[in-house]
């Protein structure tokens, strides 16, 4: 009886600390929206909250944690770091209450009337995606930028719950984990990158590094709190004579330096080559003035004029997107400058209401734009009505569509001029094709020819920023296929693709007569069943393909024929359930097996992967593909990413379980300085020390360096790892890396 009183006294404790977080964490939600709301406001803030305390009682998060902190911290995301108001506040708060309780969409309305619950329909719609065990996270993702149709406030509260899953990912399983971080990188990093959510968007990539290569943020993540004393004296150093000058000229300002983040630093390592004390501009100079809007721009190139006083810039880093912001409402002046030491320096010049715009985004636009309705036509706002213009198709296949927009949504951009002078944006590595669909899509479908500066050009010219550009029309001219090689912008691929699907579809027409009368020949007919057994014979994607193949003749008669006798020896009922989506496979008995799968250690057939050459000990996972049954791939293959976000119900749980028993093919990038005999070495450790087999070896030698690929064959992970520390010892060798297939 004591030890049961003991715990109930234990409990009842945790239970008053609890609520006396939850207070805390409300009254803190309270001062983040203090100068955002009434007391009209605070009043259906606290209904809301009220609500989501019943709806979520004595639920618990997989951290043990009561439910109530999620909705909680969400609110206070979308209050202090997005800038959002009361209503976007009260969403947040009831943002899983439709989705997790018996509150109905009915009962939102009626407390919080039409406004919320349209909010609250729209996160609920995108979250019901991500439950099913469906391939739908592209057409989860169109579905949540249609809402940008309707209210941006959808996007913005499911940005701030993603980046509080993405704060609290430990709890979840491993799997889970690895999904959940694939799809942030992939998806949610770009659209608060291309919504202007720039602190959000480094945080979400940060977050993803760490799950997705959780060594290698470990490993960048520890040199930078190593270097952090030595930087901030570097910027005390760089900044004083800046502050100093300022304050003479009577110019308030903040000065601060920022380490560039850990995503940011590995791939420029990763791009560049480079070690961690080889990047050398690990961090930024940030200068906010605190200025008038109408001397904004005068006082942003006086603070640059007084910074390259001290150092000098170089002339081919200089950004000016004051003059013309990005399409995201981003405004700045970057300069990168040779600062004491002789080390280069990124410094960064804007004034208060630039920088609140550039870490809170789209709202703190909107709030700007509401004082200044000179900013009614911005470029973030031309940005959102080509993704309205996007959406407009109802034909537009859902993994086209994440593809096209996915290229548009970390791009670079350039400014381009048309004959009258206006200016348009386009994403860097836009062609002349792209200029002529962003000019209006009859523009882009009747183009015959393209004049940059004066001179006529191919349609798949280059675009660069500068270039004033003419546009040939011909009402004879259509869109060809070969157009969609060469054309990046998401608008130019939709609209070509809706053009060829139109004159595709009168083609096909006459095909699925055609099928018809040959199919009466061969006593089959045409019906849905038998379309959907055409289809997986030949391998295609839908109907039009098939009637379009039958059209054209690229599908014969003999191989119809074919069909017909495989049909009728029983042919589609053997198949039918191993051509689908995820297909089944039967276990096997095997003794020496080398891979288990699931949960069971079940025994499937499989192929390892040749785009990452998985090697026994490498933390890997099966993916079921549609054609070739499991496929196995390392857990860091470069399309491990893509696989988790768009098609996560398809990877199955894998472990090695027989280590030696084969050998395996690894590649290894050398490189290093040409002297005589050091190749020589290299072979002599692998061959002769490690009694590895080198099954090729392509070196290539140029001005006094080397680089190249060795193949092995090789029996585990654990013995390459052996062999590449042995190798990095050689006097001359440089780096010894594993990479992936030889191209």
């Amino acid at each position: 009886m004591l030890i049961n009183s003991r715990k109930l006294m234990v409990k009842k404790l945790e239970i008053e600390k609890e609520n006396k977080e939850i207070l805390n964490k409300y009254r803190a939600l309270l001062r983040a929206c203090k100068n955002k709301t009434n007391a009209k406001d605070k009043k259906d803030i606290r209904k809301a909250f009220n609500l989501a305390m019943d709806a979520h009682k004595g639920v618990r998060r997989k951290s043990g944690e009561p439910y109530i902190y999620h909705p909680l911290a969400v609110a206070h995301i979308s209050a202090k770091e997005i800038d959002l108001g009361a209503t976007s506040i009260i969403c947040s708060l009831l943002h899983d209450v439709v989705e997790d309780t018996d509150y109905t969409l009915e009962d939102i309305d009626r407390i919080f009337g039409s406004k919320v619950a349209r909010i609250i329909d729209g996160l609920t719609k995108i979250e019901d995606m991500f439950d099913k065990n469906l391939s739908l996270q592209q057409e989860n993702f169109r579905k949540m930028l249609l809402t940008l149709s309707d209210d941006v406030r959808v996007i913005l509260i499911k940005l701030a719950d993603r980046l509080h899953n993405m704060r609290t990912l430990e709890a979840m399983t491993k799997s889970k984990q690895l999904k959940i971080a694939s799809e942030t990188l992939y998806l949610y990093a770009p659209l608060a990158h291309r919504l202007g959510l720039y602190a959000i968007k480094t945080e979400l990539e940060d977050l993803g590094l760490k799950f997705t290569k959780s060594e290698v943020y470990k490993a960048i993540s520890l040199s930078l709190n190593e270097t952090k004393k030595e930087r901030a004296r570097y910027i005390n150093k760089l900044t004083q004579p800046i502050k100093d000058t300022l304050k003479k000229e009577k110019i308030k300002c903040t000065i601060k330096g920022r380490p560039k983040s850990i995503f940011s630093i590995r791939n420029k390592m990763k791009q560049q080559d480079l070690k961690f004390d080889e990047v050398f501009d690990l961090f930024a100079i940030r200068i906010v003035l605190d200025s008038e809007k109408e001397t904004e721009k005068a006082d942003c190139w006086k603070a640059y004029s007084i910074v390259t006083d001290y150092y000098k810039p170089n002339p081919d880093r200089l950004r000016d997107w004051i003059s013309t912001p990005k399409i995201n409402g981003y405004e700045s002046l970057h300069t990168t400058v040779m600062g004491p030491d002789g080390k280069w320096v990124e410094v960064q010049i804007r004034t208060k209401r630039m920088d609140d715009i550039a870490e809170k985004g789209y709202a703190a636009h909107w709030k700007y734009k509401n004082i200044d309705n000179k900013d009614k036509d911005s470029s973030l706002d031309s940005w959102i009505n080509k993704i309205r213009d996007l959406l407009e198709n109802p034909e537009a296949n859902a993994v086209d569509f994440i593809d096209d927009i996915k290229l548009n949504l970390f791009s670079g951009e350039i400014y381009i001029f048309t004959p009258e002078g206006d200016l348009k944006t386009l994403p860097k590595g836009a062609t002349a094709l792209d200029f002529a669909f962003e000019i209006h899509t009859e523009v882009g479908r009747t183009c015959l020819g393209v004049k940059v500066n004066g001179k006529l050009v191919p349609l798949s010219h280059i675009l660069k920023s500068g270039d004033q550009v003419e546009v040939i029309t011909s009402k004879k001219q259509t869109p060809k296929k070969d157009w969609l090689n060469f054309v990046v912008t998401a608008r130019a691929k939709s609209k070509i693709k809706t053009s060829l699907k139109e004159d595709k579809k009168t083609i096909g027409k006459e095909g699925k007569e055609k099928l018809e009368r040959k199919l009466k020949q061969l006593k089959i007919k045409l019906d849905t069943k038998v379309e959907t057994e055409l289809i997986r014979y030949f391998q295609i994607r839908d109907s039009l393909e098939l009637f379009f193949r039958i059209a054209t003749g690229v599908i014969s008669n003999n191989e119809l024929k074919d069909f017909a006798k495989k049909r009728g020896l029983g042919w589609y009922t053997s198949i039918k359930n191993k051509i689908s989506r995820g297909p089944k496979i039967k276990a096997r008995r095997d003794e020496n097996k080398m891979i288990v799968f699931g949960e069971n250690d079940e025994v499937f057939d499989y192929k390892l992967s040749t785009c990452c050459n998985p090697i026994a000990g490498d933390e890997i996972f099966g993916f079921t593909t549609v054609e070739e049954g499991i496929k196995v791939h390392r857990v860091t293959c470069p399309n491990a990413i893509e696989m988790r976000s768009n098609y996560d119900y398809r990877l199955i749980k894998s472990r090695w379980v027989s280590k030696d028993s084969i050998d395996f093919i690894a590649y290894l990038n050398v490189k290093g300085i040409d002297r005589i005999g050091l190749m020589n070495n290299v072979t002599k450790i692998i061959s002769a020390q490690m009694n590895v087999n080198i099954s090729a070896v392509n070196i290539i030698s140029n001005d006094g360096l080397f680089e190249g690929e060795i193949t092995l064959k090789i029996h585990n992970v654990s013995f390459l790892n052996s062999l590449i520390k042995k190798l990095k010892k050689i006097d001359g060798l440089q780096s010894v890396e594993r990479s992936y297939k030889l191209e």
